[in-house]
């Protein structure tokens, strides 16, 4: 079952390297980096917040950058990302490992080995792991590996969906004039707008098989991919190509909201997840903010569907929420499993506040404004005397 991730507890750790000592440089992947973490906060995407996506650019240690993507391993519950951009080298044992801005031809200590990479993600608390490369290979880093299939068994992850750019030369990994590489090019113009005819979320599954005929069809190199358990149906956004039209409600007898496929409250694990879910479940209606309100009989404005999807806590009640879900056109049945979703993280979030340590307050005996005013009484009183 394809699904978005619970942005309260998704990490994303984006690495690029543009610049290098050794090798030629590759300037749009500065680009690439700026542009993917602006993807990744839209609502239409993964909603990140911006302290869940970190951005390393030009990393001059491969200990600086194993620090960052173990960190985000640890942090994640739901799913964690890793996205590289920039020269893919070989070592004599035919293992990828990845440039960094010194790094040699043949020489893996110079570079990140996606060995040490692998297998931080292998620790990882999250359920779900994503490895996309859009790494550049001339013949002489591709050594003596088969081709580009081979880039897929080298960069395996259990667990984890892997997309991998297999470029055979730099003018296919950054064509002259154009401000992203090709890859992650193709990867933003489909995150922006859609797959005519295809799923209403953007599984990687379905990104890869469009990325991969587009590619093609540009004269590129065409991606490889991995999957392992269910990767491919995570959702890296919503198709802009399949959101119905809004501005209307259907006509009596015509609302087949019934055999949409709803956001599923299944995989919310913190606040932040629930109201990005909710915000989906208004997108995948196609009403607005007023249709909403029209269609729960008056009983929400739209400027309570505005505050109550712009929230940052729970609210105490649930009838608001309720009111909502059933006027966007979600089953009763539905309905109720959100309300057990909002049960649980409301008593989770009761027991947080519980246990965190009480702020003393300041004795009566040491109160700053109580001595403030004593001092000021006593400066009057010598002036007057």
């Amino acid at each position: 079952m394809s699904a978005l991730p619970d942005p309260g507890a998704t990490r994303a750790v984006l690495i690029g390297t543009s610049h290098y000592d050794h090798l030629e440089p590759l300037p749009a992947v500065s680009n690439n980096l700026t542009a993917l973490a602006a993807a990744l906060a839209e609502p239409s995407s993964w909603g990140l917040p911006p302290e869940h996506c970190l951005t390393l650019s030009n990393p001059t240690s491969a200990e600086m950058t194993m620090a960052a993507v173990r960190a985000a391993a640890e942090q994640a519950r739901d799913t964690v990302l890793v996205y590289f951009a920039g020269h893919g080298l070989v070592d004599p044992k035919n293992d990828l490992y990845l440039a960094l801005p010194q790094s040699r031809q043949q020489r893996v200590e110079t570079g990140l080995s996606y060995r040490w990479l692998r297998q931080a993600l292998l620790t990882s608390r999250a359920e779900r792991c994503v490895v996309v490369l859009d790494c550049c290979y001339s013949g002489l880093a591709l050594g003596s590996m088969g081709g580009p299939a081979d880039l897929a068994d080298q960069a395996s992850v259990e667990g984890t969906f892997l997309l991998a750019a297999a470029a055979e030369t730099r003018p296919a990994l950054a064509p002259p004039g154009e401000s992203f590489t090709a890859f992650t090019g193709e990867l933003l113009n489909t995150l922006q707008a859609g797959i005519p005819y295809g799923p209403e979320l953007l599984e990687f599954g379905a990104l890869y098989r469009h990325m991969r005929i587009s590619l093609a069809a540009k004269g590129r190199p065409a991606p490889q991919a991995r999957d392992r358990n269910t990767g491919a149906q995570l959702a890296l956004g919503r198709n802009p190509a399949y959101l119905p039209a809004t501005g209307s409600i259907p006509p009596a007898g015509k609302n087949r909201a019934s055999e949409r496929s709803w956001p599923s409250p299944s995989g919310v694990r913190t606040v932040t997840g629930f109201f990005k879910a909710l915000s989906d479940v208004r997108v995948t209606s196609g009403l607005t903010h007023q249709l909403v309100s029209q269609r729960s009989g008056g009983r929400v404005s739209a400027g309570t569907v505005s505050r109550l999807l712009n929230r940052e806590s729970l609210p105490r009640t649930w009838q608001t929420t309720a009111t909502y879900l059933s006027a966007c056109g979600v089953p009763d049945a539905q309905v109720a499993e959100w309300q057990a979703v909002w049960m649980r993280l409301l008593a989770e979030t009761a027991t947080e506040a519980a246990a965190r340590p009480a702020v003393p307050r300041p004795s009566q005996g040491h109160n700053p404004t109580l001595m403030a005013r004593l001092a000021g009484r006593l400066s009057r009183r010598n002036g007057r005397s």
